[in-house]
């Protein structure tokens, strides 16, 4: 909107009432401005929020899904994800991910925060990239969960959070990243990659991050017998497993509509819809691709293992979320149930695979981030509606194979597959090979077997006793008695 005074003058036939209602029209639109600012920032904290949220659910997802006698190890480790990370994304991270102008390899800005904030980029939308960075850490410490030195932990969540995950970040968010969807002046195959928020930049990274951590360290003892058989090592409380899934289902409305980074921006003005309708879509995309692959486990389970599992259901509702977490913007909502009912099944075949090569990871996290994240991203190329990504991205943009939209979007998303895969092997896999030469990877069989809470800790989480763990027979033991007569018999029903 734009006011001339001297156009008015004519028409007031005074140049001074033409300056005063111009002033006043140009400090409304002032006003207007600002209060866009504000909304799309408390939106974008609100976001953070959110997600940040889920590191509460990712430490009570882990303690449940670990024996009695780790819990307040993995509970530590969680604690330090977020603290280590804060310090190592402030310092390099959130530069190496968005600090433009820069190449397309990596970022060269914003190191410290310094000659911050600049128009695009302000401190929530650092906190709001931060709270994704440390969620990729916390996925990686699931896979080598019950096993693994403290300070291995301190290591490998710094070199990920400052340095590895950004890189990745940078490739495919960053305005200047070379396979951006957002690099407008060489876009990989004339598309980029639709990774909206991060089923590859955060879930795959996690993923393949764990799944070295874990094939270096080899499986925990016990977890397969002498012949090679599968040994169940239980978690220790269903409960918090449930607890921990809920929040992590809770916290995803922030991870996956939150990653718009705004919502006040109409696509038409004057009507209902805009990147408002947008956010409420990308949220019931999310909602139906998780309850889809939770449905999908259990009956699927049910039908492989006899049973009504609550573990395995929990699992394949995340699942579901790391696959829909990269087309939840540009899907239609029959397309997440697709979504979620895939992903369920390639989280039980990731499962068998790891089984079959003996590969233990305590929480399914380098299976369910990233088998399913892996799917989410190709499936993405292949549904991808027209309409959707030409408002969420540019006009013109390939779309979904199986839309119409050609094979442009597939080939960039396999490129994303592989690159990831390949970045993280050679960044992770050889950090994790160095401590492990190091002997700075895996704790001694003695501390294993006692449990990492009493021999790094100082004591159990709580006084209980695991009935799988044969080796340490602390606390009490209670057993049922039969009510019985005076005489010792057995009374009448």
């Amino acid at each position: 909107m734009t006011c001339s005074a001297a156009d008015l003058a004519q028409h007031l036939n005074s140049n001074a009432s033409a300056d005063y209602i111009c002033g006043l029209f140009g400090e409304v639109q002032n006003k207007f401005i600002d209060t866009s600012y504000a909304i799309d920032s408390t939106y974008l904290l609100f976001s953070a929020y959110l997600v940040f949220s889920m590191q509460l659910g990712f430490a009570m997802l882990c303690a449940g899904s670990v024996r009695a006698k780790n819990t307040m190890n993995i509970m530590l480790t969680n604690v330090l994800d977020a603290a280590a990370g804060g310090l190592f994304y402030y310092l390099f991270g959130y530069a190496f991910a968005f600090g433009g102008p820069s190449n397309g390899f990596i970022g060269s800005h914003f190191f410290g925060m310094k000659s911050f904030p600049v128009e695009g980029y302000d401190y929530s939308h650092f906190l709001y990239q931060w709270a994704f960075a440390i969620a990729a850490a916390g996925i990686t410490s699931g896979s080598i969960a019950e096993r693994t030195q403290f300070v291995a932990y301190l290591i490998y969540s710094a070199f990920l959070t400052g340095f590895v995950y950004p890189v990745v970040s940078h490739w495919f968010w960053s305005t200047d990243g070379w396979a951006s969807a957002f690099n407008t002046d060489n876009l990989l195959f004339g598309s980029g990659v639709i990774d909206f928020a991060g089923s590859g930049v955060v879930h795959l990274v996690g993923g393949v991050a764990g799944l070295w951590g874990a094939l270096i360290e080899g499986p925990r003892i016990g977890r397969f017998d002498h012949a090679g058989r599968s040994v169940a090592l239980r978690g220790h409380s269903a409960s918090l497993v449930v607890l921990g899934t809920f929040m992590l289902w809770f916290g995803w409305y922030g991870f996956n509509p939150g990653s718009f980074l705004q919502i006040l921006k109409p696509y038409s003005t004057g009507t209902y819809y805009g990147q408002w309708s947008a956010v409420g879509r990308t949220a019931v995309t999310t909602t139906l691709a998780g309850c889809s692959a939770a449905l999908t486990t259990l009956f699927g389970k049910r039908l492989i293992s006899g049973h009504w599992n609550v573990t395995d259901v929990c699992n394949g509702l995340l699942g579901g979320f790391a696959a829909i977490t990269a087309g939840c913007s540009v899907v239609e909502p029959w397309a997440a149930i697709i979504c979620g009912f895939v992903a369920a099944w390639v989280l039980i075949g990731c499962n068998k695979l790891a089984e079959k090569f003996k590969y233990d990871d305590p929480l399914e996290a380098a299976q369910l981030h990233g088998g399913c994240g892996a799917w989410g991203i190709i499936f993405t190329a292949l549904f991808a509606t027209e309409a959707y990504v030409n408002e969420v991205y540019a006009e013109g943009r390939p779309y979904g194979l199986f839309m119409g939209g050609g094979g442009k979007l597939l080939a960039a998303h396999v490129i994303q597959i592989l690159v990831i895969f390949g970045w993280v092997s050679v960044t992770m896999g050889t950090l994790f090979y160095i401590l492990h030469k190091l002997k700075l990877l895996r704790v001694s069989v003695e501390d294993e077997i006692s449990g990492m809470d009493q021999t790094s800790h100082g004591g159990f989480a709580y006084v209980y006793v695991d009935e799988d763990d044969q080796t340490t027979k602390q606390g009490i033991m209670m057993r049922q008695m039969e009510p019985t007569n005076k005489d010792g018999s057995l009374p009448a029903v």
